[in-house]
């Protein structure tokens, strides 16, 4: 059992105390106090957080890991679970049914479900960061009061539509078009690998945010719209199976063929949408750095596990030196890992923008160390290792995709000696 979470220590109650909370996080940093400040679990709060999202993930996401995985199966009944615990409105407003919180307390939950199932979570942030979060700080409040509630119950799936065919890390060089028509605006294109793009039957999910060009060329001429389930010409194309990873999160094109959107969903201003995007990837990349650490945890933990359990040779694995560097230069990466990113999270600020240096430079060092870990695990756990029934073979494919979405590592490096170009953070 949860130890009845949902009444005792759901995050909605949790939450109440959110301003209280976040200026004793952010205090912290400025006085004495900081020698026993918690980098990982900045208040009472967090720590609640992290303790019912770790119990959770262990109980009821790990579980069903292994089946899901096989099946390229999303688990719609477990993400209902995370809105009744109130996770998929962790970092929106209380008034539309989310907890509130801040990007710590994000970075804590994809954490701790990604150690269980990385496909799960990555479902999940596509639903909770990409269009929950996304709404909640770009949204008018129309548009949150009749969209917001349901997600975060997860009665409504949600998603984002950014990605091409031809545009993945290339986002400004998108050719999915919107034109007004009267009081609409008519949407034609295409997304592409869109996480939630399809619910396993055909069927879109029930809404998503789309970013389309309005305007000239370049980032001056984007927009970000509203597109539902059901309006004439949207529809989920190929369904993308057999990914190496990540099997268990649905993902899909979506199509745009003429689709009539009232003016009403515009989210934001006409042709100003780059904010809005820019301002969510800092978040999207600090939460996959987040998803690495966890899958990098589950990795040594994994690994020292086994090298303890097998026996070689007459004596445990853990006694031969070349088990010992696996075993313990995976931990050193690890921790190393998690603590740029809880750094970069206990400082970024959710309304803000112009983050990108360490958001992308968290999610380049995770990525890769989350990877190298997971080899790492196999390599410990021998011919073992390579097979589906032992859980680090999921975690090394899963792992892959961090390099890849969400930013390419190649992207992050470029957008990183941009900004150090001329010099130093202050911080620092």
């Amino acid at each position: 059992m949860l130890f009845n979470l949902a009444t005792r220590l759901s995050t909605r109650n949790i939450i109440a105390r959110k301003s209280a909370a976040t200026t004793t996080c952010r205090a912290a940093f400025s006085s004495e106090s900081w020698r026993n400040f918690d980098p990982y679990n900045p208040t009472e709060e967090h720590q609640a957080l992290r303790d019912m999202v770790r119990n959770f993930s262990v109980n009821e996401v790990d579980p069903q890991r292994l089946e899901h995985d096989r099946e390229e199966k999303f688990n719609y009944d477990l993400f209902k679970r995370c809105g009744e615990l109130g996770l998929l409105g962790v970092t929106t407003d209380v008034k539309y049914g989310g907890s509130g919180m801040d990007a710590t307390a994000a970075c804590i939950v994809h954490e701790e479900l990604s150690q269980a199932d990385p496909a799960f979570c990555l479902a999940y942030l596509a639903h909770s960061m990409l269009f929950v979060n996304n709404l909640n700080f770009n949204g008018n409040e129309e548009q949150k009061e009749r969209f917001l509630p349901g997600a975060c119950t997860g009665e409504l799936v949600g998603g984002m539509g950014m990605s091409e065919p031809g545009a993945g890390t290339d986002v400004l060089g998108l050719t999915t078009t919107a034109k007004r028509d009267g009081d609409d605006w008519i949407i034609n294109g295409g997304k592409m690998w869109i996480t939630n793009g399809h619910m396993g039957n055909g069927e879109t999910g029930d809404v998503y945010l789309i970013y389309a060009r309005t305007g000239g060329e370049g980032a001056k001429g984007i927009s970000l719209f509203l597109v539902e389930k059901g309006m004439e010409g949207f529809s989920a194309g190929q369904a993308i199976k057999d990914k190496c990873g990540m099997r268990a999160s649905n993902t899909a094109e979506l199509v745009f063929d003429n689709v009539r959107v009232p003016a009403a969903n515009l989210v934001g201003e006409e042709n100003k949408a780059t904010l809005c995007m820019m301002r969510n990837l800092e978040l999207e990349r600090v939460v996959l750095g987040a998803m690495a650490t966890g899958i990098a945890r589950r990795c040594v933990h994994l690994m020292g596990k086994y090298a303890d359990e097998r026996v070689a040779f007459g004596q445990p694995l853990q006694n031969f030196g070349q088990i010992q560097r696996y075993v313990s230069d995976s931990y050193a990466q690890y921790v190393a890992g998690r603590a740029y990113l809880y750094q970069v999270a206990n400082r970024l600020q959710l309304e803000s923008a112009g983050n990108r240096l360490d958001t992308d430079g968290v999610k380049l060092f995770t990525t890769t160390m989350s990877k190298n870990v997971a080899d790492n695990a196999i390599q410990v756990h021998g011919g073992y290792g390579y097979c589906g029934e032992y859980q680090v073979e999921q975690l090394w494919r899963d792992a892959k995709l961090l390099e890849i979405g969400g930013g390419t590592l190649e992207s992050h490096q470029k957008n990183m000696m941009k900004d150090l170009s001329s010099g130093l953070p202050d911080h620092m």
